[in-house]
Formats: C-alpha cells, structure tokens, sequence
C-alpha cells in the first residue's frame, strides 16, 4: 500500500486528491510542520528535503508534486487522469504544473519562509510586500493563457486540477483577491465539490 506524508495547508494536498480521484489504496500520515515534525531523524530518513509531500512505493519514495502526480496518473490509468497516449498533451500537462511548482509556489513562499533567502529582518519584511504583486501576476498568466477551461487541459480533468485547486486555495492569505480571476474561482468551487475533494478535506479537517 502507499503512503503519503502530508500537512495541512500544504502543497500535498494536490497529491492528497489525486490519490483519491484515482481510488489507489493509501495511507496518509500527518507531518506537524508546526512543531518542526519534517527536521526530525524519522521524517529525514523520508525526505531529507525537509519537505511535504512524499510518497512511499514499493520502490522507494519520491517526492516532488509534479513527479508525484505523474506517478499516480501511470500507476493507475484506470482513472484517465492525464493523456497518458499523448506524448505532446502529456508534456502540456507537465508544462503547467512544473510553473505552479516552480514559479507560483515559490512566490508564495516568499511570504511565510522568507528566510531561505535571507537572513536579514529588512529583506524579509520586503519579501512579504512584493507576494500579492507576484501572486497577482501569476494567476493573470493562469487565468487569460493557461487555464482552458473548464478544466486546467480543457474538457478533460487531470492531475493538474487539484495541483492548480491547491494552489488558488492561497490566494486570500497572500493578499489576492480571487474575484479578479473569474475563471480560477469557479475552477476552484467546483473542485470543492468533487466527492474526492471532500473526503480529503474532511479527513484533514478530523486530524
């Protein structure tokens, strides 16, 4: 059985609903970031990366959204969760969520871990300030070039829903205002109505 190491509020959500989407038997195991649970001897020997998601196979871990994702949409294609035939719609799909992972998410983290990039008080204060111009600017790019809709590919749901569900889940904290992104926001409540969605939810809201 798999297992994935999660926290809440975190980008393992995303990997956390694909599990679900596509039926795969897991386990999920709370990491308390909080009280510094991912720096601990146990979780390093999981990822020394320090970080949320990883995911447990009988091959070994992996971590990485992107590289997760993937893994569950080849492990299980019963569940139709990316265009495993196309080799060009499948690079698209990586496209798009290699940006949220590499770029959005980063962005993002310049207001709650402004100290991976500076030790200086001045800096990191100047780091919060500058997320709603980035995240704003982020999701303008999503909304008007890259979210087809009604899906983030189009017709077709894929493991980038629930990355891009994830990540628009930040907006408010980051001082953006979802409403300007009319497309992300009906993307995101209809996510929240998936019976997937839901069943993580409620079992991240029980923990």
């Amino acid at each position: 059985m798999l297992k994935l190491y999660v926290a809440p509020g975190s980008c393992s959500l995303a990997s956390h609903i694909a599990l679900e989407e596509a039926g795969a038997p897991y386990a999920a195991e709370r990491v308390d970031l909080s009280r510094g649970a991912q720096h601990q001897p146990e979780f390093l020997a999981i990822n020394p990366k320090s970080r949320v998601p990883a995911l447990a196979t009988d091959r070994g871990i992996l971590t990485e959204t992107p590289s997760i994702l993937a893994y569950i949409a080849h492990a299980f294609p019963e569940a139709d969760l990316a265009p495993m035939d196309d080799a060009f719609e499948f690079a698209r799909l990586q496209s798009f969520n290699s940006y949220l992972c590499s770029t959005v998410h980063v962005a993002h983290a310049h207001r709650p871990r402004g100290s991976r990039w500076s030790d200086d008080p001045e800096a990191i204060e100047s780091m919060k300030l500058k997320v709603p111009k980035n995240m704003g600017d982020c999701f303008a790019l999503i909304e008007t070039k890259m979210l087809a809709g009604p899906w983030v590919m189009g017709d077709r749901y894929t493991i980038a829903d629930p990355y891009l569900f994830t990540i628009a889940g930040w907006l408010e904290s980051d001082g953006v205002d979802p409403a300007r992104f009319p497309k992300v926001l009906d993307h995101r409540n209809r996510m929240a109505e998936r019976p997937a969605v839901k069943r993580v939810m409620e079992w991240l809201r029980a923990g």
